[in-house]
């Protein structure tokens, strides 16, 4: 999935939202789009766990892979018209959402409900009452709106600006960085000290993904034409007054806003993120907004330590809050809460935001059916409640005990490859011995579930369920400061299909939603269920070894133990690995960012190595037995690549290759290449286009 973020498999409960919703698209896999309604069927699996029909056996496995593996499911799958992408987890999301969708459903249907069950029943109704929205038109957030224009000074407006911070990013876990609002809040362990939380800020309040939207032309200048014209739309929706002068005021502090930020490499490096601030230093570091105002309305007036992830955003930020007038940030504010609240106001608002972001930046012809974004807002609010009836229902308690048994069987895989890793000194391997021996691993569903006794929900009003969901779990984020860091805390819900690698605390976390075919399928040999689900465990173990995660210890410290000299030998793997992915090309004018997706790339190529050993060990000795005309190894390879299939909408690909850590899924399928299994389960030749010879083969763990 995917997104963390470490999230390995991106989030796909997410996958249907515009990119600028209020967490961001979790991009699905591969090159290609089309338009046509979603697909009837799901792929017929082979008796042993793939898809022998959707291969493409015209296409040389030594030239694509991918297409290999895929392409004739590539050729006859079509992107549903209310989707950005489509690929392996929108298969897998598509029967829990139904499964979710029953739970909810049940819920709101029953009159006798109490309690958590009367909470999610309630939601999803007030969110279904479109005769009700509707009838209230722009009401909802007219308190709001007048709140905004009560702004007198610089000083209302940072506590206006303070109390809008919710707890809306998540930087290492599921590499989360955007919001729309000025900063973003993430809480969680101190990297400096993990055995406490910190609050990290982070930039924010950016409307489009990204700088770059911003800042460069061609595609980018076309969309922001479209950009001010949805805000002018949005603000004339509103009956705000001239709203093409404002439009054009509040792009331009937009612009001026992401020429401050970070580019997207910059936010991925962990080490310049590492800004420990006092709250007496904002003022001198970070002049031109009223801290003390700021922090005292968003209820952190007695927090004293920060960490700032990208200081000169931050810095850049509040200067313009000194040097733009008034007027534009109150303009500015005013569409932003409209911006956000769309969704929840009535349908013309609704289609509004769909038309630029799902249509015009992301290319999706069809809005998803009001049923579907009431199940994704339901669970963005009630998420846990949602889930633990999820796996009171759905999750299997064998399926749960076969795949704690895989993770563990590839914990030791890898340690195994720790011993064997020829370049590493001892001293830096002891180190690494420890970090995999204190992995811990969580799988299917927490321990403890959340309490959402004290959230406030109403049957008739379906922004402020919205709005007070968020300001809930702010206020929860922000209860855990001064408190000792629970390790048990899960950052994904159950019925989310991902996986998640949690540096700071140096643990794992499956969700039992990923636990299905295509990933893991109890029906399925070994083989196939190792390339699959078991290299997304071996990827999130690898996790805690990549570029990123080789930078905390065992204890989830940032803590350098390295030598010099073998920091520069992995520092080298990681720049051919880097180089490879670079030279990948889905479009003919735009490359994959290597630099940029190099954790996830380095996780792909341990995970798989890693996968495949255990599996290897698994068998202990047993004789290779072809099944359906395949070997043991070219069921283990094809299961990988199939579980990497997906299409894209033109429009959505350039977006994730600009913003995502994640290479497209095509390019992930291509990962074999490395692993020298690979050459002779497939006979590749050195004369193919994948070949690469044994000495440029990348091997990192």
């Amino acid at each position: 999935m995917p997104q963390l973020h470490r999230s390995t498999l991106l989030l796909a409960l997410l996958s249907a939202l515009p990119l600028a919703a209020c967490q961001r698209n979790a991009p699905a896999e591969s090159a290609t789009a089309a338009t046509a309604p979603a697909p009837s069927t799901k792929p017929q699996l082979g008796a042993f766990g793939f898809d022998a029909a959707g291969m493409d056996r015209q296409v040389a496995a030594g030239d694509d892979f991918f297409s290999f593996a895929n392409g004739s499911w590539v050729k006859t799958t079509e992107i549903p018209a209310d989707r950005a992408s489509y690929n392996s987890f929108t298969r897998i999301v598509v029967d829990t959402e139904q499964h979710t969708r029953d739970i909810i459903e049940g819920a709101s249907a029953n009159d006798r409900a109490s309690g958590e069950e009367k909470k999610i029943g309630d939601y999803y109704a007030a969110f279904m009452d479109e005769a009700g929205i509707e009838a209230k038109g722009v009401a909802p957030v007219q308190p709001e709106l007048d709140a905004i224009a009560q702004i007198a000074d610089k000083q209302a407006l940072a506590r206006e600006l303070g109390g809008e911070l919710r707890a809306d990013v998540d930087l290492l876990n599921a590499t989360d960085f955007y919001t729309d609002r000025l900063f973003g809040l993430w809480v969680t362990a101190d990297l400096m000290q993990p055995e406490r939380y910190a609050p990290y800020l982070v930039q924010g309040g950016l409307g489009m993904p990204e700088r770059s939207f911003y800042l460069e032309g061609g595609r980018m200048a076309q969309l922001r034409d479209a950009y001010k014209a949805h805000i002018a739309k949005v603000l004339e929706l509103a009956g705000q007054p001239d709203p093409q002068g404002q439009a054009t005021r509040i792009l331009a502090l937009e612009t001026a806003i992401a020429r401050v930020h970070a580019t997207q490499e910059q936010t991925n490096d962990v080490k310049a993120g590492a800004n420990a601030w006092k709250q007496a230093d904002f003022a001198a570091k970070a002049p031109g907004l009223d801290w003390n105002a700021f922090f005292d309305a968003a209820g952190l007036g007695a927090q004293q330590d920060f960490i700032v992830w990208q200081p000169q955003a931050v810095a850049g930020t509040a200067a313009l809050i000194a040097s733009q007038p008034l007027e534009t940030w109150k303009e500015y504010l005013a569409f932003r809460t409209l911006d956000r609240a769309s969704p929840y106001l009535s349908k013309a608002f609704a289609d509004e935001r769909f038309a630029f972001y799902g249509a015009t930046l992301d290319g999706t012809p069809q809005q998803r059916e009001r049923w579907k974004r009431g199940i994704d807002a339901t669970n963005d609010a009630l998420g846990e409640a949602v889930g633990k009836r999820y796996v009171e229902k759905y999750v299997s308690t064998e399926t749960k005990e076969r795949a704690e048994a895989m993770v563990h069987n590839i914990i030791d895989a890898f340690s195994r490859r720790i011993d064997k890793v020829e370049w590493m000194s001892a001293q830096t391997k002891a180190h690494a011995k420890a970090k995999i021996a204190g992995l811990t691993v969580a799988v299917g569903y927490p321990d403890k579930w959340r309490d959402y006794s004290a959230l406030d929900v109403r049957r008739d009003d379906a922004l402020g369920n919205v709005e007070r969901a968020e300001l809930f779990e702010y206020k929860r984020n922000l209860a855990k400061l001064g408190k000792p860091v629970d390790h048990g805390e899960w950052y994904m819900l159950p019925q989310t299909v991902n996986a998640l690698n949690v540096p700071l605390e140096n643990r794992l976390i499956f969700p039992a939603a990923i636990l299905q075919p295509p990933f893991f399928d109890p029906a399925a040999d070994d083989a196939v269920n190792y390339g699959a689900i078991g290299a997304v465990i071996g990827h999130e173990i690898s996790h805690s070894f990549d570029n990123t995660g080789a930078l905390f210890d065992e204890h989830g410290a940032l803590h350098d133990w390295w030598t010099a000299e073998d920091l520069k030998k992995f520092e080298a793997a990681g720049n051919a690995l880097a180089a490879q992915f670079s030279a990948y090309k889905p479009f003919d004018d735009l490359a994959v960012n290597g630099k940029l997706t190099l954790g996830e790339n380095i996780a792909d190529v341990a995970g798989l190595a890693t996968a495949h050993d255990a599996y290897v060990l698994s068998q202990q000795g047993k004789p290779a037995q072809a099944l359906e005309g395949f070997t043991p190894d070219q069921r283990f390879f094809l299961g990988f690549a199939q579980a990497w299939r997906g299409k894209y909408r033109d429009a959505a690909l350039r977006n994730a290759v600009l913003t995502d850590v994640h290479a497209p899924g095509r390019f992930r399928a291509q990962t074999v290449r490395n692993l020298d299994a690979w050459y002779p389960a497939f006979e590749v030749k050195p004369d193919q286009q994948l070949y690469l010879a044994p000495e440029q083969r990348v091997k990192i763990w």
